[in-house]
């Protein structure tokens, strides 16, 4: 008797792998945009951070840190803070660090930017800039949607 053995033929093997494949594809296409999304809202909760230790300077101080001071100062214990209002200085998900001005360009005292994925002013997508002005408004939109 002759014992014929059972495996896969490569044909077989072939479409099995280009069905993984393409599989794979959607998953990575789907999954990308889930995850520019989840940097830009890590970026926002470390701006909302920020802007949160730039108004506990100004309570201490009576002025924010000056453009040249930057977020470094809200790193350093002083006679005022004997902790540091920051750990340290935060980088944004895409490993820039963020940018800080005073004033703001849109009449706040201050502004804290990040620039996206492509770390450079503009963009859309994963490359959009998140604006510290940007995080008031979208806080006074949602308040105004829970009262109607």
């Amino acid at each position: 008797m002759c014992s014929k053995k059972k495996a896969f033929s490569l044909v077989e093997m072939t479409a099995v792998l280009a069905l993984m494949a393409i599989l794979a594809g959607i998953v990575t296409v789907n999954v990308r945009h889930h995850m520019i999304v989840g940097k830009q809202n890590v970026a926002r909760t470390e701006i909302a951070t920020i802007c949160d230790a730039l108004e506990a300077f100004y309570a201490a101080n009576g002025r924010y840190p000056s453009t040249d001071q930057g977020l470094a100062v809200l790193t350093q214990k002083t006679d005022k803070a004997p902790e540091p209002l920051l750990k340290q200085l935060p980088i944004d998900p895409w490993g820039h660090p963020y940018q800080y001005n005073t004033p703001g360009r849109t009449g706040e005292p201050y502004e804290v930017i990040c620039f996206g994925a492509d770390g450079r002013e503009g963009g859309d997508g994963a490359d959009a800039d998140i604006y510290s002005w940007d995080l008031k408004n979208v806080g006074a939109q949602g308040a105004a949607h829970a009262t109607h």
